[in-house]
């Protein structure tokens, strides 16, 4: 088992792939702590873990970094240490940037953006004192490229990106790691919670996600990229390939962007 006995705290842990990955950690013999705002999520997937009485439940809004101290010294006095942190909590959009109320492009920034930052920050001490430790960002190909209706979620995905290649190369000398996973269409929640423009739901899936991976093929791929201390790991189907148009033939991607059919949340006039 590749994470025999390792302590690997997942946010977002309740659904889609953060779920998947609680459950592949488990099954390689980590001790898991899950984490997400639904507390009763968090112990559905708690219990369907191997060896359910090992992982421990954390309930957590990234949206509050001023609680992620206190969350982080209760995770290390039940566990004693943490080796690898997955930051996979965020909240995705469907609104025209003209649309987009300000307020709500700025709590995507703290969940997406903000929010994991704090808490790998307030995770760091702990791995700095034991001079190993891995921390895993599951960005987006987005985090490479931007689409139409997804301003604000592209910025905290690039945004992501620039601090943990930073941070890698900051860290690299004290025995921790950084991955960041970049997956394309997967089939989650992430389009029905997604934000419309003044955050109300966007309350359906989009037929990219339907016909998306399984999260299952996701997470081994994402424990597979973390096993091998992998900087990156690209998973998904035809989109993925978004990545590599950008860096080699960014003019040939502009093209297909344009031409793009998206998906945003359509306010009914009620006047």
């Amino acid at each position: 088992m590749r994470f025999k006995d390792q302590v690997v705290w997942i946010t977002g842990a309740s659904s889609g792939i953060g779920e998947a990955c609680a459950h592949a950690f488990a099954a390689e013999g980590a001790r898991v702590i899950l984490s997400s705002r639904r507390a009763s999520e968090l112990e559905r997937v708690r219990r369907a873990c191997r060896e359910p009485d090992r992982h421990l439940t954390l309930p957590l809004d990234l949206a509050r970094p001023e609680t992620f101290p206190a969350l982080v010294a209760s995770a290390l006095q039940s566990t004693g240490r943490i080796d690898i942190l997955v930051n996979n909590g965020g909240v995705s959009q469907r609104a025209r940037a003209i649309d987009a109320d300000e307020a709500v492009e700025r709590l995507i920034m703290e969940v997406d953006y903000f929010g994991p930052v704090a808490l790998t920050k307030a995770v760091l001490p702990s791995m700095l004192a034991q001079r190993s430790g891995q921390v895993v960002v599951v960005s987006s190909v987005m985090g490479y490229l931007g689409t139409p209706g997804r301003s604000t979620y592209a910025a905290a995905k690039h945004a992501l990106h620039g601090y943990f290649d930073s941070l890698r190369a900051e860290l690299w000398r004290e025995g921790i790691k950084v991955t960041l996973v970049c997956p394309g269409y997967v089939r989650t929640a992430i389009s029905t919670n997604a934000f419309g423009p003044r955050g109300e739901q966007h309350g359906r899936t989009d037929g990219t996600h339907l016909s998306g991976l399984p999260p299952e093929i996701c997470a081994r791929a994402l424990l597979r990229g973390v096993a091998r201390g992998r900087r990156e790991v690209h998973v998904g189907g035809w989109e993925v390939a978004g990545i590599y148009l950008q860096r080699f033939m960014p003019w040939l991607l502009a093209r297909i962007v344009r031409r793009m059919r998206f998906s945003v949340h359509e306010e009914r006039d009620s006047r």
